[in-house]
């Protein structure tokens, strides 16, 4: 098709509207999708091309590729945000036009394992905002203690993203029912239960501490001036107790995630399960964690493997 930069960016306008209204994507994942085609609608304008085409898609990975050497993760999103782009103006503009004449597969990501933090690791963490919090010499002290623990707390016991935990409204958390909906990503909720007392507890106890905070609105955790904590401030305060309990000083509050996920399999519960939990769309993202569950596999191999059962030397 003839390339006409103002046709172009109209039309990607437009597309980002249609996927908002067709598959309700977060505001996060529409960005991304217009990012991608703006830039390489730029590209073309800033090269002078006349038609957009399947030489010129080429051309754009090509140098997507080569000359700015972009990991194959974000050539292989561009991929797919571009690739949709160009069925959206086939179906608009009612085209057949072929974009493509390459696959994603050219872009193969290299599947890296999720990295988890042991049962002692985990242990010492949550003991040291419990120690912290016995040595306070001062009730606003007392009180942030209070939500670094439960912050903490519902990283791991319901292996929640830093997002999931700044989103929580004090509305989500069911008290008799030890429940909370959990506004996950792509605006999809599902809703969790709190198994361990002690937690349900930790939790109860900071709902009446919250109230010594003046919050402005209704979000679950609040900052020492009321308003909703931010997922930077929740990431610096699993860094502080990562310090203090002095584990893998290269973990991140998503090596709490990985972790749980890893436990659940490895004390023999179901992948889809674990993919419900997890809030993953798609099972093969949480297959990943049966690479990481040792238990789980070892139990497998010694209930199952044929050579347990053979009596040769």
């Amino acid at each position: 098709m003839k390339y006409n930069n103002r046709q172009q960016t109209l039309l990607a306008q437009e597309f980002v509207d249609v996927l908002s209204i067709e598959r309700n994507l977060g505001e996060k994942t529409l960005y991304a999708y217009k990012n991608d085609v703006d830039n390489m609608i730029r590209w073309i304008d800033l090269r002078h091309y006349d038609d957009l085409n399947d030489e010129t898609v080429m051309m754009y990975f090509l140098y997507l590729q080569n000359e700015i050497e972009l990991s194959c993760r974000s050539i292989r999103r561009k991929y797919v945000s571009i690739r949709q782009y160009c069925d959206f103006l086939n179906k608009t503009l009612e085209m057949n036009e072929v974009f493509f004449k390459f696959s994603s597969r050219k872009f193969q990501i290299p599947r890296n394992l999720p990295k988890t933090l042991s049962k002692a690791e985990i242990q010492s963490l949550i003991a040291s905002v419990t120690a912290e919090f016995q040595n306070v010499s001062s009730d606003y002290h007392r009180r942030l203690c209070i939500r670094n623990m439960c912050i903490i707390e519902l990283l791991f016991c319901l292996g929640l993203r830093i997002g999931e935990i700044a989103a929580l409204d004090i509305e989500d958390y069911n008290r008799e029912e030890c429940s909370v909906l959990i506004h996950g990503k792509g605006k999809k909720e599902r809703m969790l239960f709190i198994s361990s007392p002690v937690v349900c507890q930790k939790l109860n106890h900071w709902l009446i501490t919250r109230l010594e905070m003046n919050p402005q609105d209704s979000a679950m955790f609040v900052n020492k001036s009321g308003g909703r904590l931010s997922i930077f401030s929740i990431e610096n305060i699993f860094y502080k107790y990562r310090e203090l309990s002095k584990i893998n000083p290269h973990s991140t509050p998503h090596f709490l995630r990985h972790s749980f996920a890893t436990q659940l399999l490895n004390n023999g519960a179901n992948i889809r399960d674990v993919q419900e939990l997890m809030g993953h769309n798609s099972i093969v993202t949480t297959q990943i964690y049966t690479e990481v569950s040792l238990n789980r596999k070892r139990e497998v191999l010694m209930k199952y493997n044929g050579r347990n059962f053979m009596n040769t030397v």
